[in-house]
């Protein structure tokens, strides 16, 4: 997507609202090294900015949106992404269930423009359909795109089906690399987080980082229950 053909950093990363150990959390995104960071269970209370502020600075990146406003998904970027614009977006909610969101931005890195989302599906099958009903009709059709998350159910599920029929591939399987399973990062035993793409995006490879310079492989464990997902990608 650049004249060097650097690619554009995608991390999918489930925080748990930051409960467990800060710093480790901020040296394995930093480790990543990613463009854009999509956020899932981003504080949503008490100082909820505060501390999405700090998961910015410890990490160096940038706050973009999302976080209590979108109860849960938030997106931070690295500074040699420009964000143009911003949108955060709450879906319908069933009664008895939590409240669900998308973060959503418009960006550009190195001349090439691309819109990026995080989300986090519901728990019920029926709630995780809706909510993707509800994302696409806010993602609009808006190309290249790129959705991350937590879909909350294994490849293969409704949900996932309705994301490929709405044109995302989901870009471990276009391009394996690294591990397969995030979750849970003591004992991974499901793939329930994905990066998809969208028509013009090139995968060029995306997994769960086997090893990350200068991260023990227990800070991954202390830093939250999820484990990254990075993808990379070139944009048109």
């Amino acid at each position: 997507m650049t004249d060097s053909g650097t690619p554009l950093r995608v991390l999918s990363y489930n925080v748990r609202s930051m409960r467990d150990d800060v710093q480790a959390l901020a040296s394995v995104i930093r480790a990543c090294r990613p463009d854009v960071l999509c956020v899932q269970e981003a504080p949503r209370f008490l100082r909820w900015r505060t501390q999405l502020a700090r998961l910015a600075r410890e990490s160096g990146l940038v706050y973009a949106c999302g976080g209590r406003t979108t109860h849960g998904p938030a997106l931070l970027v690295a500074l040699g992404v420009d964000v143009l614009g911003v949108s955060e977006f709450r879906f319908r909610k069933a009664p008895g269930l939590h409240a669900r969101g998308l973060a959503v931005a418009d960006c550009r890195k190195a001349g090439s423009r691309f819109r990026v989302a995080s989300m986090h599906l519901g728990l019920r099958e029926e709630e995780r359909e809706r909510n993707v009903t509800d994302a696409l009709a806010a993602l609009g059709d808006a190309r290249p795109l790129v959705l991350a998350g937590d879909v909350n159910e294994p490849p293969g599920g409704p949900a996932w089906r309705l994301l490929h029929d709405a044109g995302l591939r989901d870009a471990y399987a276009a391009a394996r690399w690294g591990e397969e399973l995030t979750f849970s990062s003591a004992s991974p035993r499901r793939r329930i987080d994905a990066v998809f793409a969208s028509a013009g995006v090139t995968v060029e490879r995306c997994g769960v980082p086997t090893v990350l310079e200068g991260v023990d492989p227990g800070r991954l464990v202390a830093a939250t229950d999820h484990r990254p997902l990075l993808a990379e990608l070139q944009l048109p």
